[in-house]
């Protein structure tokens, strides 16, 4: 887990390891969108959005981060290393390093 607790928001956010490498998830459980919502992360540099479940290509709004994510040396969730983001309403995020 990198934060189960957020219930306020209703946003919950993991990483996943696989022979490809760590993900980052983060669902937004609400239909709001979530302006600059700070998420801890593994690593810094920069992060390609693998999957915006509010894409276009999946009949949504398009809300999001436009592909991509910079990690920044701010400590959140009790790692090195954060970005914030733009969730998507009832929306699914799924982050990778690259």
């Amino acid at each position: 887990w990198i934060d189960c607790n957020d219930s306020n928001q209703s946003v919950i956010s993991f990483m996943r390891q696989g022979p490809s490498g760590q993900l980052v998830c983060v669902l937004n459980m609400t239909p709001q969108v979530r302006q600059a919502y700070r998420v801890g992360l593994p690593t810094g540099g920069t992060y390609r959005e693998l999957l915006n479940s509010d894409s276009g290509a999946y009949g949504g709004s398009n809300v999001g981060n436009g592909g991509w994510v910079h990690a920044e040396q701010q400590p959140w969730h009790g790692m090195e290393h954060s970005a914030c983001l733009t969730l998507p309403p009832l929306g699914a995020l799924v982050l990778k390093p690259e």
